[in-house]
């Protein structure tokens, strides 16, 4: 059992994996707050993440929202992975921009979960709503039995 003291489970689980998740680091992702089954990302666009339009790569944005996804689908302690998503590009994102990307457990069964992912940028508009079906897979990440 991988013991965190004076957290909830759903910090521990978050914990656990930012240790390891290099592509959120890289990408400069923040994480702002995690709760049973919702989680709050942050990332600023950088010069890189541009593309040929000067506005945010699309898989930038997608990489932020599925990052928030797994957060929240992973924070009851179980491990948990994405079986489908999706993404609806709503408005570009330009260098320099603060997104949030929030993500919301709409329902969670023994094995599958539904999640829905908004982000938005500083101003609160909406860039992009990304949905996303998760799937556990049988064991702890974090908990009593891990």
């Amino acid at each position: 059992m991988i013991s965190i003291p004076n957290t909830t489970l759903a910090q521990q689980s978050a914990h656990v994996m930012y240790l390891s998740d290099t592509c959120a680091k890289a990408m400069g992702m923040g994480i702002e707050h995690v709760d049973d089954g919702y989680a709050l990302l942050t990332m600023t666009i950088t010069p890189h993440m541009l593309n040929g339009h000067k506005t945010c790569h699309g898989g930038q944005l997608f990489s932020l929202a599925d990052t928030a996804f797994a957060y929240a689908c992973n924070s009851q302690g179980y491990a948990a992975v994405a079986t489908m998503c999706s993404i609806d590009f709503i408005r570009p994102g330009f260098e320099g921009d603060t997104l949030r990307a929030t993500a919301k457990m709409k329902h969670q069964g023994k094995r599958n979960g539904l999640y829905e992912v908004e982000i938005i940028n500083q101003d609160g508009k909406t860039l992009a709503v990304f949905h996303g079906r998760s799937h556990r897979l049988g064991h702890r990440l974090v908990g009593e039995e891990s």
